[in-house]
């Protein structure tokens, strides 16, 4: 069964980005996000499979970061401050090292104003499949560089990159970093 987030339109409510912290703050039980038209999303939490799956991707991504000291590794806890007024949070993100080191350190205490260079969303039973891709097709108008949409309910993973069509393949099938990640490989079995 598919749970929509619940979304509240508050374009005439205006929130500032500090009132907006101070929400996820004072909610810290509750998981918000917002789109760039002011619309606040609170998010279900996740079943213990996706969970799982997430997290099994972010040890790989963060691994592999450790190895190659190229840049920084980010949870799905994390909210980012896309340059369209977005507050985001993708199940894995990446920031190359310069990017990251760039922002202050105010900027990175909070919701860091920067769109991640890579993005993982991983749908997860209760995520609209609809839902997901217009939130990576957000993610690549703010600069992502490369996203990937994996999607065990249809088993498929769509493939994100900055300026093309999304590629569509099915699994199992192996991913590659490309040039954004070099060297890094996920490899996704039948879920």
């Amino acid at each position: 069964m598919v749970i929509s987030p619940l979304k509240l339109n508050l374009d005439t409510v205006n929130l500032t980005d500090e009132q907006f912290y101070q929400l996820c703050q004072k909610n810290s039980n509750l998981k918000f996000e917002r789109t760039s038209t002011g619309e606040l999303i609170i998010l279900p939490p996740v079943e213990g499979e996706s969970g799982n799956r997430e997290a099994e991707f972010i040890i790989d991504l963060g691994i592999w970061n450790r190895q190659t000291k190229l840049g920084y590794t980010f949870s799905s806890s994390t909210i980012f401050k896309l340059p369209n007024g977005a507050d985001r949070s993708p199940d894995a993100a990446w920031i190359k090292k310069e990017r990251w080191e760039a922002l202050t350190p105010e900027q990175k205490r909070k919701f860091p104003p920067i769109a991640p260079d890579f993005v993982i969303e991983l749908r997860s039973a209760t995520n609209s499949l609809e839902t997901l891709r217009q939130k990576m097709q957000e993610y690549m108008n703010a600069g992502v560089k490369l996203g990937w949409l994996i999607n065990p309910q249809q088993q498929q993973v769509e493939i994100y990159r900055l300026g093309q069509d999304a590629e569509l393949r099915n699994l199992p099938t192996e991913l590659l970093g490309e040039d954004i990640l070099p060297g890094f490989t996920l490899s996704l079995d039948c879920y």
